[in-house]
């Protein structure tokens, strides 16, 4: 599957998107790799453990361990908020923009800075579900003035970006259209 094929939804999240200079140029995938921060990497391993937990409490099915699972349940949330929390503080005010769209082969933003076709960046984005933060670099594909005419629309492709990282990004984008596809559901039904 290429990049271009993979959907993307009308979401908000919080990124940090760090502009590189004209000529710089995204690391290779060996250094890439060293280069993500632990926690991000963490971050990312907790989602993959998470994951592979439900499939397995899936497969428990008496009364007896439904006692278990729910206390496995909230042990979970805990952890989630805990890493929600130290994933928060990774980011920077300085470099925060909210998505207009993403996906796992793009997204979109506004920013009050253009930002030239082709130009590299560093970029965090920050998943309320599943709770996790990605850390990947992404490539300036548009850049278009707002109708206001003192933003600019901005559309990034990324670079490089793990593929777990990819699988959370697919899995918070299915996660946003199933909640706009019950919010629409549950619509038809009021009226």
């Amino acid at each position: 599957m290429t990049q271009d094929e993979y959907f993307s939804v009308h979401a908000g999240l919080t990124i940090n998107v760090e502009p590189l200079a004209d000529n710089a140029i995204c690391p290779d995938e060996q250094a890439f790799s060293l280069e993500i921060p632990p926690l991000f990497r963490v971050a990312s391993e907790c989602c993959e453990l998470e994951e592979n937990t439900e499939r397995l409490l899936k497969k428990f099915g008496s009364d007896d361990s439904k006692a278990l699972i729910a206390y496995l349940g909230a042990q979970n949330t805990k952890i989630n908020l805990l890493l929600s929390f130290v994933l928060s503080q990774q980011d920077d005010p300085n470099l925060r923009f909210t998505t207009r769209t993403f996906g796992a082969s793009r997204l979109s933003y506004l920013s009050a800075q253009a930002l030239s076709v082709g130009q590299q960046v560093r970029l965090k984005l920050f998943l309320n579900n599943p709770p996790a933060a990605i850390y990947c670099y992404a490539e300036v594909m548009a850049c278009q003035p707002t109708e206001d005419a003192d933003r600019y629309e901005i559309e990034l492709r990324y670079s490089r970006l793990l593929e777990s990282d990819r699988d959370l990004l697919i899995r918070a984008a299915l996660h946003v259209q199933q909640k706009l596809l019950r919010e629409r559901a549950q619509q038809r039904t009021d009226s």
